[in-house]
C-alpha cells in the first residue's frame, strides 16, 4: 500500500511489530511462572501481540481506510501495551533492567507507527 519510503516503513513495522510478540509472549510467560501474576499480565499479553495482528491485518486491508483504521489501531494498541509496561515496572513485577530493555523496543513502535499514520494524514490532505 505504498511505496518507496513508506513501504520501508510498512515492513519495519511488520518485522518490529512480530518480534515485540515475541518478546511479549516470552515477558508473559516469565511473569505468570516466575511472579505469579495473572491479571496485568494478560492484559499486557493481549495488547502487545495485536500490535502486530493489526499491523498484519493492515497489508492484506481491502481498501486504503481499511489500511488506515488498522494502523492506528496498532498504534492505540501500542500505547496501551506502553501502559501495561509501566504498571508492571512500578509495581515491581519488573525489574529496571528488564523495563528498559522493553521500553526502547515500544517506543520505536510507536515513533514507526505515529510516522506511518502521520503519513496517512498527510496523504488525504487533512
Amino acid at each position: 500500500m505504498g511505496n518507496g519510503k513508506w513501504e520501508m516503513k510498512e515492513n519495519a513495522i511488520e518485522n518490529k511489530s512480530f518480534d515485540f510478540a515475541v518478546r511479549i509472549v516470552n515477558l508473559y510467560k516469565y511473569i505468570t511462572t516466575e511472579k505469579k501474576e495473572f491479571v496485568l499480565s494478560k492484559q499486557l499479553l493481549r495488547s502487545g501481540t495485536s500490535i502486530g495482528a493489526n499491523v498484519s491485518e493492515a497489508q492484506m486491508g481491502q481498501s486504503k481506510s481499511d489500511f488506515n483504521a488498522k494502523m492506528y489501531i496498532a498504534l492505540k494498541e501500542a500505547n496501551e501495551t506502553e501502559y501495561w509496561l509501566k504498571l508492571l515496572y512500578k509495581t515491581e513485577y519488573l525489574t529496571e533492567n528488564e523495563f528498559e530493555s522493553i521500553k526502547t523496543d515500544i517506543k520505536e513502535i510507536i515513533a514507526l507507527l505515529m510516522s506511518i499514520t502521520k503519513s496517512i494524514k498527510m496523504s488525504n490532505g487533512k
